[in-house]
């Protein structure tokens, strides 16, 4: 039974002339194993296109904004933009995750709401886009729905890396410190873990945070320790 994509055609501004592209960019393996389909009928091979065209697109438009910026520069920009926490929470935004084709133990697992698989279909939508309407057609929708997080990159505001901002911070004081990670604890089923680290320098520990992932974990307990007093 076919999906209404009736509001995401709204929300991202795109009508197909092949709805096929879409299906196919909307069923994730677990749906097309399940049922047996060709692997053509998936997102894989759309999500490869999609994929480098969304990194060729914002780093045209970050090559037009930032006219002397330097390549690395605009190379951690485009990062920024297009790594799979953002693009996960761009797919979030136009509820993305409610019209994807999902296998049912996938979707046992919370799989609906994964960041690997949200922005997988992101990649794979795009490539459908440009699959069926040619690469100006999806340089809109990419510009579009990934604009206002290209201005937030820009500004130096779209993402805050903790831990390099920790490492930084006391290598003013000591250029020879070492920073180690630990995970502490790990609470919840395999699907939806919390995991808690401690970030130590010597012996002392400088911060703590939780997250769903071990980086996101280590990112809040960075975040920690730069919220205290580390003079």
């Amino acid at each position: 039974m076919k999906k209404d994509v009736t509001d995401l055609l709204s929300t991202i501004g795109y009508e197909f002339r092949d709805r096929t592209l879409l299906t196919n960019a909307l069923t994730h393996s677990s749906y097309s194993s399940e049922h047996r389909m060709d692997y053509r009928s998936n997102n894989e091979r759309l999500e490869f296109i999609g994929d480098a065209y969304v990194d060729a697109a914002v780093g045209a438009e970050l090559f037009r904004i930032m006219k002397n910026a330097p390549e690395g520069v605009l190379s951690k920009n485009r990062a920024d933009v297009v790594r799979e926490e953002s693009l996960a929470e761009t797919a979030r935004e136009i509820n993305l995750g409610d019209y994807i084709y999902m296998g049912k133990g996938e979707e046992a697992t919370g799989g609906r709401n994964k960041d690997s698989i949200l922005a997988d279909t992101f990649e794979a939508m795009i490539g459908a886009i440009i699959t069926d309407g040619g690469y100006d057609a999806g340089k809109k929708v990419i510009l579009s729905l990934l604009g206002s997080r290209i201005e937030l990159a820009v500004a130096g505001k779209l993402r805050h890396d903790y831990k390099t901002m920790l490492q930084e911070k006391l290598q003013e004081k000591e250029h020879d410190i070492r920073i180690r990670y630990t995970t502490v604890s790990e609470k919840g089923p395999d699907h939806d873990k919390t995991f808690t680290v401690e970030v130590t320098a010597g012996t002392s520990v400088l911060g703590c945070g939780s997250g769903k992932s071990k980086s996101k974990a280590e990112q809040e307990a960075a975040r920690d320790a730069l919220s205290r007093r580390l003079d």
